[in-house]
């Protein structure tokens, strides 16, 4: 993945939650969304990528309202991931901290869309956060890294293979998501995220958290709009299990479940939600 250098003077910001959604006198959990964004970006948050994760917001706002659970939307300093800057990952671990300043001790529930998602999954390891939920996450390319020792803090390596000395491969980093609970959806017409590199992370997070699973939304696209109503049934579902302690829905569950590759290729059915079996 080509790096692009950022302006030698960043616009001075600050990241910001949106207004609470869901009654915020006695919160018993929170989930945080995390909207889309760019590779490459210094502009302020896309206002379509904003509204769409303010509409799945506002939907779980009702669906755990009798569980005391609250939602707040993460506006970031800067759409773009931004190479190793990773400007949504620091905002994110940010809306975390402020979270628990507002709120005291409450389990998180993080759920992002394509750059969001990259940005829940790398974030997980902070302690407050319980559950991710990643939705057509951006991933790239397993790429090298010149210098990268096995020791690295903050990649795992995929196996060298033959690379020359002093060059392992960079993959994205799972260990921070043991011990959380992990549903990763994805549209297999993504033009724009590969749903391929989210199966992979999946499995190699299976390995060491058995609590992760992945739905395929068949046919459908990066925006998983055909089928938008079954994503956010499925994610009320999911936060409602993992925050709210009900039982997940029979699909999820068993997703859960499931050794892989097949708890991590469930379709995710036409008309989920209207007829759940629990």
């Amino acid at each position: 993945m080509a790096q692009q250098a950022l302006p030698d003077r960043l616009p001075d910001r600050e990241a910001k939650l949106g207004r609470p959604l869901g009654d915020s006198r006695s919160v018993q959990g929170v989930v945080l969304l995390l909207p889309g964004g760019a590779e490459h970006s210094v502009r302020r948050r896309s206002p379509l990528a904003a509204m769409a994760a303010l509409r799945l917001a506002r939907q779980l706002a009702r669906a755990g309202q009798d569980e005391s659970l609250v939602t707040h939307l993460l506006h970031y300093r800067f759409q773009g991931w931004n190479g190793d800057a990773e400007h949504p990952v620091a905002d994110t671990r940010w809306a975390v901290e402020e979270v628990l300043r507002r709120y005291g001790d409450v389990p998180v529930c993080l759920i992002g869309t394509d750059v969001g998602a990259r940005a829940a999954l790398r974030a997980a390891g902070h302690p407050a956060v319980t559950a991710v939920l990643a939705l057509a996450p951006w991933l790239p390319l397993p790429h090298v890294r010149p210098g990268a020792g096995a020791d690295g803090a903050d990649s795992d390596r995929a196996e060298a293979g033959g690379a020359e000395a002093g060059v392992r491969p960079v993959v994205e980093p799972v260990r921070q998501l043991a011990g959380r609970q992990v549903l990763i959806v994805h549209g297999t017409d993504d033009e724009y995220s590969d749903p391929e590199l989210s199966f992979r992370l999946a499995e190699r997070a299976k390995k060491i958290n058995p609590r992760v699973c992945r739905f395929e939304v068949h046919s459908d696209g990066h925006r998983l709009r055909q089928h938008r109503d079954e994503v956010a049934a499925l994610a009320a579902d999911f936060v409602l299990g993992t925050l709210g302690g009900r039982d997940f829905a029979r699909p999820l569950a068993d997703a859960m479940a499931a050794p892989p590759p097949l708890g991590l290729r469930m379709p995710l059915a036409a008309g989920f939600g209207r007829t759940l079996s629990r």
